[in-house]
């Protein structure tokens, strides 16, 4: 996995922290035109084709059937993945909560409007839309809990709250408040 994010020194390389993959979703909760607008709109946000989700239950309130496709996710890996976090970062007015992370150095967060993204655009055929970013960190090595036959990855390898705040002081000059 390569980790060109990385800029800290004095450090072990296997310690090293850096991004593994950032996951946008936008959930619309109902299908057909709504939900081509916004994978249209993650199109031009992202540069990739985003995938749909299908709701796992129906819920008779909002009209939603169990596998109606209701939301679109995209996965962001690599150089695409750091620059979009530099976007959402700087749309946040570089200030993330500190109740975004959790215990395991992931970071969580919610944009109101795409249109607050730095160079975005509103274009009327897509309307305003919000959506969901989660933000996972990782470390060199990590990967071997996603083998067939999955290792135990040690509670020192693994990356902590503090740690990931931290990292995105350092490498994003964020302010965590």
């Amino acid at each position: 996995m390569p980790m060109s994010q990385e800029i800290q020194s004095n450090v072990h390389p296997m310690r090293k922290i850096g991004i593994s993959k950032i996951v946008i979703n936008i959930g619309v909760g109902k299908s057909g035109e709504p939900l081509e607008r916004a994978k249209q709109g993650l199109v031009e946000l992202t540069g990739q084709q985003p995938t749909t989700k299908k709701a796992k239950n129906s819920v008779r309130d909002f009209g939603i059937h169990k596998g109606e496709p209701i939301a679109a996710v995209v996965t962001l890996r690599n150089d695409a993945s750091i620059s979009f976090l530099r976007r959402i970062i700087a749309a946040k007015g570089n200030n993330l909560k500190s109740s975004s992370f959790d215990d395991f150095g992931n970071l969580s967060l919610g944009i109101h409007e795409h249109i607050d993204l730095p160079d975005t655009k509103y274009n009327p055929d897509i309307g305003i839309f919000g959506m969901d970013v989660s933000v996972a960190l990782t470390r060199p090595g990590y990967s071997i809990a996603k083998r067939r036959n999955p290792k135990i990855i040690g509670q020192q390898h693994r990356v902590t709250r503090t740690e990931a705040i931290q990292f995105f002081r350092e490498q994003f000059g964020a302010n965590i408040v």
